[in-house]
């Protein structure tokens, strides 16, 4: 943690509502689903067993290469959008198996073909649709008709990260003695998706948005919200830290868990966006702004990012806009 010489530190070790809660949730039984549907001749149970379909044939995963920005169809946008260098294992891993049911479901429509289908947690229904193309006489597609968890809350907080920032923006002004910064500012509009560690944190969290995602409709991803961080201590901010909460409002009893800094550390990790200015700030001293939200007109897939930020201190007198693009 770079300290500013000469000043005082306090530390405020405020905590989220849902901190330490902890949530699982359970696939259903495949054996049990298959035992109770033995009954019925002309009916197939669609469940999720990829490791019995690999050996069947490997996936055709030859989308990944497309020649044409302009050629582009959806479908395309929606698989070039794993494939940029912060890919994430478990996203690619979700495409591939997808593939795979594809390739297992054309490759054997003898056993779809004038069936009845039921496909259990069908999610956005793309094995219902498989099913269907293959012949199938009538698909069930069930998802249990409640969207779980029901509320999302954004907040936002801003981090000191000299160290880590050195090492993954500034290293292309000199890599291996060769000056690559024009790929700095590549790498700045690009959130990074990492863990945080608290202790970094220097500011307040401020809550951005709150959603009812049970409710929500084309747009309303779509949001300009305003912020005010006040300094907990004198120090150094490098980036600001994006995360949410969420909450199971429809229990007995409310639920949820926080993504935070603050909070067990999940898959989800912070969204990181490192800032062009290194701001220095005494405790009590405020950056206001504003974060813009939508998702992108070409690929709605990315989500475009506007983030309004001055700050008037004692020490540091900056406002700036910056841009960045989350795929």
């Amino acid at each position: 943690m770079t300290q500013i010489p000469n000043t005082t530190q306090t530390s405020t070790n405020s905590s989220n509502n849902f901190e330490g809660a902890n949530i699982r949730f359970r696939d259903a039984d495949d054996k049990e689903i298959a035992s109770n549907s033995s009954n019925l001749d002309d009916s197939i149970v669609a469940v999720d067993k990829a490791s019995e379909y690999v050996s069947m044939g490997e996936p055709d995963i030859s989308f990944f290469g497309c020649d044409g920005e302009d050629d582009k169809t959806s479908a395309d946008y929606y698989f070039d959008s794993y494939s940029h260098f912060g890919i994430h294992e478990e996203m690619l891993k979700d495409v591939v198996r997808t593939k795979t049911y594809q390739n297992v479901i054309y490759r054997n429509k003898f056993l779809f073909q004038n069936k009845v289908v039921l496909d259990v947690g069908v999610g956005t229904g793309i094995l219902s649709l498989f099913c269907a193309k293959a012949g199938a006489a009538h698909v069930y597609a069930v998802d249990d008709g409640v969207v779980l968890p029901d509320e999302a809350s954004l907040y936002l907080t801003a981090i000191e990260d000299a160290e880590y920032k050195d090492d993954k923006i500034e290293f292309w002004n000199n890599v291996y003695g060769f000056d690559m910064s024009c790929i700095k500012k590549q790498a700045m509009m690009e959130p990074l998706v990492d863990t945080v560690d608290q202790k970094q944190i220097v500011t307040n969290c401020h809550l951005l948005n709150t959603m009812d995602i049970s409710k929500m409709v084309l747009g309303d991803a779509s949001f300009t919200a305003p912020f005010k961080l006040i300094a907990e201590r004198d120090d150094y901010i490098h980036a600001f830290v994006a995360y949410f909460d969420v909450s199971f409002t429809k229990c007995h009893k409310l639920m949820g868990f926080s993504t935070g800094p603050r909070s067990r550390a999940t898959h989800w990790k912070q969204t990181v966006l490192y800032l062009e200015d290194v701001l220095t700030i005494c405790e009590g001293e405020t950056i206001i702004g504003s974060m813009t939200v939508a998702p992108n007109k070409k690929n709605p897939r990315d989500v475009d990012i506007m983030v309004k930020y001055s700050l008037s201190g004692r020490r540091c007198v900056v406002s700036r806009v910056q841009f960045y693009k989350m795929r």
